[in-house]
């Protein structure tokens, strides 16, 4: 099992079949969800099994450091959700009017509990530094419901900036795209302390 990186408090590795009832748990919280493709409806188990975890675990086949990452908050080794970071050209609904294809998409969902923490700023800003430091990447872009404030702030504190808006016509939803460019990356204290360790 492959871990990308670390962060002061985080761990991003792999996805495992052990995993299975860690998304089930995650992704049968409506709080959680409510936010999301889902609307607040729960990932059925046999689904998380079938389509989702061999989903995850195609990125790992092709690529080595893009996909969907298990995040475990170091002090209690527990699973506290993932971070997605991949090229938003393998995403279902990429639009090439409003991205290129190789520009990479980033992502998170974390469980209840781990909220208010600072974790899901965190583990962005340590990909965000990840991509731009060591891994060639040229844009990182982030999309989120417009309602869905607590991602958006997320979105803002690790850099990103808003880019446009769109209502998508599948979810009835307005979304925002956020989006940092390398050249805009600016390398401060508060990236340099959750910089990855591994």
């Amino acid at each position: 099992m492959k871990i990308l990186l670390e962060t002061e408090r985080l761990i991003l590795r792999q996805f495992t079949e052990d995993d299975a009832d860690n998304l089930f748990e995650l992704d049968s919280d409506p709080d959680v969800v409510r936010f999301t493709t889902n609307l607040g409806q729960p990932t059925e188990y046999r689904i998380i099994q079938t389509q989702i975890l061999p989903n995850f675990f195609s990125y790992y086949e092709k690529y080595d450091h893009y996909g969907i990452w298990a995040a475990i908050e170091k002090s209690s080794q527990e699973f506290i959700g993932w971070f997605l970071f991949r090229l938003i050209g393998d995403a279902s609904y990429f639009d090439p009017k409003l991205a290129n294809a190789n520009d990479i998409e980033l992502g998170y969902r974390l469980q209840k509990a781990a909220w208010g923490k600072g974790y899901a700023t965190e583990g962005s800003k340590a990909l965000i530094l990840k991509g731009f430091s060591e891994l060639g990447i040229e844009c990182i872009l982030a999309v989120a419901f417009a309602i869905n404030a607590p991602s958006i702030r997320v979105m803002e504190k690790a850099g990103l900036k808003l880019q446009a808006r769109f209502v998508d016509k599948d979810y009835a939803q307005e979304v925002v795209l956020y989006m940092l460019k390398k050249d805009e990356f600016k390398l401060d204290k508060n990236y340099t302390n959750q910089a990855a360790v591994s």
